[in-house]
């Protein structure tokens, strides 16, 4: 333990690592409570709460490594990511927990937000018009009735981590909660479609991925301003951009 690692790091939130320890510093309070409900309801392999004074979460690094980085191609094997929508699977079918979570923000309120930002990135030249537009229409089959479920909510795949062809743990739950169970399919694939087939045949269920072409669209037009202020570039090959063209 000769460093310290800044894992991320933004206005919001940091998360550190000093050996095999992550702390997580939140000023928001709430965040820090989902994340620990939470991975004490999860039926998956979570890290393990070492303790807690606020705003800081200290939790146990997972063995593993992450299934992938969006904008890279994914070393792991297609059995790798079926076991992951095994897992994906059984968190789904859990008992719900209190409260809805990222995934669970109502059709009228997710398609006003959606709009506004749709408004913005034209108005200010970031995409073009047709871009968005067409994006835009995609992203409307996920206003649909949905059944919520257990879900992770921010479900990317550097938060889920595996040894081989088997999950050794998933991370950072702060967005978790009652939500769309195909939002964190949706979530997991973002520019990784080459991966949906093997994750559904792990999932086990029949999937609409209509829906899930829907929420790729929908992620990235709601991603692209946040990242920008951010610091992050969603411009980076394979990122949220190239989803978005992908679409066209």
């Amino acid at each position: 333990m000769d460093q310290v690692e800044v894992v991320v790091a933004h206005s919001e939130r940091a998360t550190l690592r000093v050996g095999e320890v992550f702390l997580k510093v939140d000023a928001d309070q709430t965040r820090i409570d989902v994340e620990v409900e939470s991975m004490a309801m999860a039926p998956v392999p979570t890290p393990r709460v070492l303790w807690r004074k606020p705003p800081v979460l200290a939790i146990t690094a997972v063995p593993g490594t992450a299934l992938g980085c969006l904008g890279e191609p994914s070393a792991a094997s297609s059995a790798a990511w079926a076991a992951t929508g095994t897992a994906i699977r059984k968190l789904h079918a859990a008992p719900l927990p209190p409260r809805p979570g990222r995934a669970g923000r109502g059709t009228d309120a997710l398609a006003a937000e959606l709009d506004g930002e749709c408004e913005w990135l034209v108005a200010n030249g970031v995409l073009p018009a047709d871009l968005v537009t067409r994006n835009r229409q995609v992203a409307q089959s996920a206003f649909r009735p949905w059944t919520p479920v257990f879900t992770h909510g921010d479900l990317q795949i550097t938060h889920v981590f595996v040894d081989g062809d088997e999950i050794t743990g998933i991370i950072d739950w702060s967005e978790a909660g009652q939500g769309d169970a195909l939002y964190d399919l949706a979530t997991l694939t973002l520019g990784h479609k080459e991966r949906l087939a093997d994750v559904v045949a792990g999932y086990g269920t029949d999937v609409d991925l209509d829906v899930i072409r829907a929420w790729w669209s929908l992620r990235s037009l709601l991603a692209v301003r946040w990242l920008v202020e951010h610091g992050f570039d969603p411009f980076a090959p394979g990122c949220e951009v190239d989803v978005l063209r992908s679409q066209m």
